[in-house]
């Protein structure tokens, strides 16, 4: 309740300097411009339809910019170093989109008088939007810094590193955002914290406790170079919406692999949550559903033509409709063209391989060609998945792959795809281990996600499509 309250402050102050800047690059323009008296701005003003349509649309402009941007995101830990440098780039990118939307049908004396406009737009918006936003951000660092704001936070193991990050955090009184609900035991009897906070249990139950605590951040005290500590603690994580920390060993120090983040000054290894710039995550979003919709209005003549020839290849309905599990381990029913015929799983899960006679000779070719998935768009439109992501699978099979690679689970960190960099590479899977064969391209695309990434994938896909190369 209390981020969403800060979150209001933020937006309400954008649109007030939205607004305050936009009132100031009309008068400009008027009077340095049009010959306006100062005398005569308000009286025209009211009487100016361009004025009063800015007066609405500039506002909320700034606004889907900054969250395009992802400046309404963790709004407790932005920092005010932060706010400088992602306030100039937005006005620089906003001044730049209002100069070819407002100012160049404008009637000016020369060019000069474009220049010192975009100018003058600029630093208003600049100044007066930087003024309000880091007065906001001061008071979030002062609450952060004495305590009364926070966020609840495990640590990991009780040795003596522990102890030293806690007395180094709380040092001179400022508490860095942390606000501690005890620490886990990852192995041994690694309980010499138990004098600074109360120890909770064995490392085995995190999940249950930051349920039960509303655990916001995670610190491992444990050695960086020890990963067989760390893989396990972090697969019991991945389920959840938690910043996680590791306390950097002397190694981890003198390679420079340590980058300082917004925790004001504590050095730690941050483990990267955001898999993707904000930006490009919103800029994924709209190209998912823009181009899904192409799709499905431009292949409506396949739709139906498709439609028939299973229809007529055997008894059943034209579409399989399968549970699969989608972000964040929520499951969704997931539509097809059918290419088997009917109760062909009627012993239990099967995956098939490229000699199936439980396949359909028309969905032999659907699978070739992948036009057997072209009914998926419409759970792209819908938010349910993308256009790339790791392919979705079933319950069944994900806890199958989990007995030999426990990082499967990575992959419900996104949206599932139609395609996919290990259905590129790799194709359909015929059994267990091939799954986690091809799901190693699927981890590599997760460590490596980008629009550019996403546009090959897409562009391959196309080419296997049109040469019916699918395996």
């Amino acid at each position: 309740m209390r981020e969403e309250r800060q979150l209001f402050k933020y937006i309400f102050f954008d649109v007030l300097t939205a607004l305050m800047s936009w009132t100031l690059f009309y008068s400009f323009r008027k009077i340095n411009w049009e010959g306006v008296q100062t005398n005569e701005l308000y009286s025209i003003a009211t009487k100016d339809e361009h004025y009063y349509l800015g007066f609405f649309l500039i506002p909320l402009f700034w606004c889907v910019l900054y969250f395009l941007m992802g400046q309404y995101k963790r709004i407790f830990r932005r920092h005010r170093i932060q706010e400088v440098a992602e306030v100039f780039v937005a006005t620089l990118l906003g001044t730049l989109i209002l100069f070819f939307v407002v100012l160049l049908d404008d009637q000016l004396p020369n060019y000069r008088a474009y220049y010192t406009s975009l100018s003058f737009l600029f630093a208003t918006h600049f100044l007066s939007a930087l003024s309000a936003r880091f007065m906001l951000t001061s008071f979030t660092v002062k609450k952060m810094n004495s305590g009364e704001w926070g966020f609840p936070t495990i640590i990991v193991g009780g040795n003596a590193k522990a102890i030293s990050l806690y007395e180094e955090i709380t040092a001179g009184g400022q508490m860095s955002g942390y606000q501690f609900a005890g620490f886990v035991r990852i192995n041994g009897k690694d309980d010499l914290l138990v004098r600074h906070m109360p120890f909770l249990g064995k490392v085995e139950d995190l999940p249950k406790l930051i349920v039960e605590y509303r655990i916001k951040d995670v610190i491992i005290a444990v050695e960086s170079s020890d990963h067989r500590d760390l893989e396990k603690v972090l697969n019991l994580l991945l389920d959840f919406d938690v910043d996680i920390s590791i306390i950097p060993d002397t190694f981890d120090l003198l390679s420079g692999s340590v980058k300082m983040s917004a925790l004001y000054g504590v050095p730690l290894v941050r483990i990267r949550r955001d898999l993707m710039p904000t930006w490009q995550v919103s800029l994924k979003r709209l190209m998912d559903v823009v181009l899904s919709l192409m799709a499905i209005i431009l292949l409506l003549p396949v739709y139906f033509i498709l439609a028939i020839l299973v229809k007529g290849s055997s008894d059943g309905p034209v579409f399989f409709w399968q549970e699969r599990i989608g972000k964040h381990g929520h499951p969704f029913r997931m539509m097809k063209f059918r290419t088997m015929y009917m109760d062909a799983e009627k012993n239990g899960p099967q995956l098939s391989s490229s000699f199936d006679q439980r396949i359909t000779p028309i969905g032999r070719f659907l699978r070739k060609s992948r036009l057997d998935e072209i009914p998926q768009f419409w759970h792209v439109v819908i938010g349910e998945m993308s256009l790339v992501g790791p392919r979705p699978e079933r319950a069944f099979y994900i806890e199958k792959i989990k007995e030999t690679a426990p990082h499967v689970k990575k992959l419900l960190r996104v949206r599932p795809g139609i395609t996919s960099w290990g259905q590129v590479k790799y194709g359909y899977a015929e059994n267990v281990e091939q799954m986690i064969q091809r799901l190693k391209y699927d981890i590599l695309y997760l460590e490596n996600m980008t629009l550019a990434m996403d546009i090959k994938i897409l562009f391959y896909t196309v080419v296997t499509v049109l040469r019916g190369r699918g395996k």
